[in-house]
């Protein structure tokens, strides 16, 4: 059967359209691609053709606050490789490895690689990059690669921190102010066949980095290195683990001065432990202790738990919910003003002060201090420390414990800006580290939490006189500068070994500020388990002494005159070092003044006056004995207080 002609011709138009239609097509997407899509092409073509090796961007420069600069970023070499381009890899690779002393098998390994390029190494010195040039290695090139350097080398490095391979922070002010610092990345371009090799004459350029954003820090360069002498002296002296030594301005919030010991040296960090590293004013927590008392002070007058009228009999212990609390002083302190409490580190009263401002009293004025939250400083790693909400399964004499300083742990920049608070007329200022960030186009002020009042101005007021009167005429006299008049506390408590407190290690510490009436400055010190005599009045006040005697000259603030004591009535303090309690206050009666005994045990490691310093007649001599005793009850430690 045969199909007729007319359908034969539809078929033919059909297919004939079908084809033109096609042809349409192909035109369309012709004229598409070659004039619509003509740039894209070619860019994707030029991509193809063109290597690009990253060029990192200068790090922004580091400065302290009178403009020194503590860290800023040099030039540097960097080698790379094009695998493509290396002829006689073996060959090269033992070159490589011999120049820039690096593993022959690494090197030989990188150059074997199917990529478009490899770094072999960074912070190349000059003179291995020169041999480099010299070796004439085909594939291999060097780019400028900035790396960081210290013009006075280690300043406060657990702060500054430390900064990568590839330009990038990891540690510390470095990491958390990255975004800022590291600026924008360059290249450097060259074309390349198919083969991956060179084009000759080809399309070559180079795209500098932009540089990062200045910090300006806080950290004041020259009270920063007293504290770090300081904190190296302080530990060399006392045995401490551990000591750190934390400054700030209590008006502004500024750290002034950072300083941990034992440190690292910034530029050769791999060679030191790594707990060296840690920056423990902000990332670690302890137990304050007595320090703590300036926070319970202010709690129990702001809330008229307590007023300067209110007197407290001692009779050496108090007991709380079945658990015996014990005082410091032998038989206790007898009957107490408010302020005397203070003086004399009175544990009893501090518990009896927790109690009666209850759970829920106290965690909101624990709250309003930042205590158990972080402050928002602004470094990485911030602790909150840990406060235990109120309710009926929290005992009473948790609340007990923390009214001197016990039974929760706060970082030491915490207590610190609680002082600062204190001294600040009862505005709490968050410590931070950077002042300003200086970019080309503008200043920029770091996102830091605002001034907040927690406590009226007349029971910051109250505080800081009682404060005041702890170094006069409390455990703190070794703490205090004639004309400076110094403010703040001691305290000594137990470390927490293995969920239990140690019988034998101790925290001791100080917390204070001056001049008490317009104060300048507010500083911690923090000794982990020092030897010996470990009473926070014995080897904590001292340091705090010496950084007022350095500091405040520098800042140009000039002491007060201070009158003389009248030769007359001026006694000579007797040495009672290593003799037993008895004789020790048998010896100080007998010179006309009154022995306080600190601790319970038998022979005397310390004393405060020292021995031979000119007092009034019937002055107080804290006389402190060797830690023998164990804790008088099991889920909180011993108070030992001052």
């Amino acid at each position: 059967m045969h199909m007729s002609s007319s359908l034969i011709a539809r078929r033919l138009l059909i297919l004939f359209a079908v084809i033109c239609a096609g042809v349409m097509a192909l035109l369309g997407r012709l004229v598409y691609v070659q004039i619509f899509q003509n740039e894209f092409y070619q860019i994707s073509a030029m991509h193809q053709r063109l290597q690009s090796v990253p060029v990192d961007a200068r790090r922004g420069t580091i400065y302290d606050r009178n403009g020194i600069v503590l860290a800023l970023s040099v030039s540097a070499n960097a080698v790379y490789a094009i695998p493509a381009e290396v002829i006689d890899k073996e060959n090269t690779a033992k070159v490589l490895a011999e120049i820039l002393h690096l593993d022959y098998e690494l090197v030989l390994k990188r150059l074997n690689k199917n990529t478009a390029s490899e770094w072999i190494k960074k912070r190349v010195p000059n003179e291995e990059a020169q041999e480099i040039h010299k070796a004439k290695l085909a594939g291999i090139g060097i780019v400028d690669n900035p790396e960081r350097y210290y013009p006075y080398g280690s300043v406060a490095p657990q702060v500054l921190g430390i900064v990568g391979i590839d330009n990038q922070g990891l540690e510390g002010i470095e990491l958390y102010y990255d975004q800022y610092l590291k600026g924008v990345k360059g290249e450097a371009v060259f074309e390349r066949d198919a083969l991956g090799k060179i084009i000759e004459k080809g399309i070559t350029g180079y795209t500098p980095g932009v540089d990062g954003a200045d910090l300006v820090l806080t950290l004041d360069f020259y009270i920063q290195k007293i504290a770090e002498k300081e904190v190296k002296r302080a530990a060399l002296e006392t045995g401490a683990r551990l000591a750190l030594i934390a400054i700030i301005n209590p008006k502004t919030g500024e750290i002034l001065a950072n300083a941990i010991y034992p440190s690292y040296d910034i530029e050769k960090y791999n060679d030191y432990p790594i707990e060296n590293r840690r920056n423990i004013a902000v990332t670690d927590t302890y137990e304050p202790g007595s320090t703590f008392k300036a926070i319970t002070v202010a709690a129990a007058l702001d809330s008229g738990v307590a007023t300067l009228n209110t007197h407290f009999f001692d009779p050496g212990f108090i007991k709380v919910s079945g658990w015996t609390i014990r005082c410091w002083h032998r038989g206790g302190h007898g009957s107490q003003s408010f302020v005397e409490t203070l003086e004399n580190s009175c544990n009893p009263f501090y518990a009896k002060l927790g109690i009666d401002l209850g759970g829920e009293r106290f965690y909101h004025y624990l709250k309003q201090f930042n205590l158990g939250n972080k402050m928002g400083v602004d470094f990485p790693g911030e602790a909150p420390g840990t406060v235990r909400p109120p309710s009926e399964k929290i005992p009473l004499v948790t609340w007990a414990n923390i009214g001197f300083g016990q039974g929760l742990t706060c970082t030491p920049l915490q207590l610190l800006a609680g002082f600062g608070a204190i001294a600040n007329e009862g505005v709490y200022m968050v410590p931070h580290y950077v002042k300003e960030i200086r970019t080309k186009a503008e200043i920029i002020e770091p996102d830091i939490p605002g001034p907040k009042s927690i406590i009226p101005v007349e029971v910051a007021n109250m505080t800081s006189k009682a404060l005041r009167s702890a170094i006069a005429n409390g455990s703190g006299k070794k703490a205090d500068v004639p004309g400076y008049s110094v403010a703040g506390k001691t305290g000594t408590a137990q470390v927490v070994e293995f969920g239990r407190y140690s019988h034998s290690k101790t925290v001791t510490s100080f917390c204070g500020y001056a001049p008490e009436e317009d104060p300048e400055i507010a500083g911690l010190i923090v000794l982990w388990e020092p030897q010996g005599a470990f009473y926070g009045g014995i080897i904590a006040s001292p340091i705090f002494a010496r950084l007022v005697e350095q500091i405040m000259p520098y800042l140009g603030i000039k002491p007060k005159s201070v009158k003389e004591i009248d030769k007359k009535f001026a006694v000579a303090v007797p040495d009672v070092l290593g003799k037993n309690v008895k004789d020790a206050v048998d010896i100080i009666n007998a010179s006309g003044l009154e022995p306080k005994v600190v601790g319970e045990g038998s022979k005397i490691v310390g004393q405060v006056p020292a021995a031979h310093a000119q007092v009034i007649r019937g002055t107080k001599v804290l006389i402190y004995t060797d830690f023998d005793y164990l804790p008088v009850y099991s889920d909180t430690p011993n108070p030992i207080g001052v």
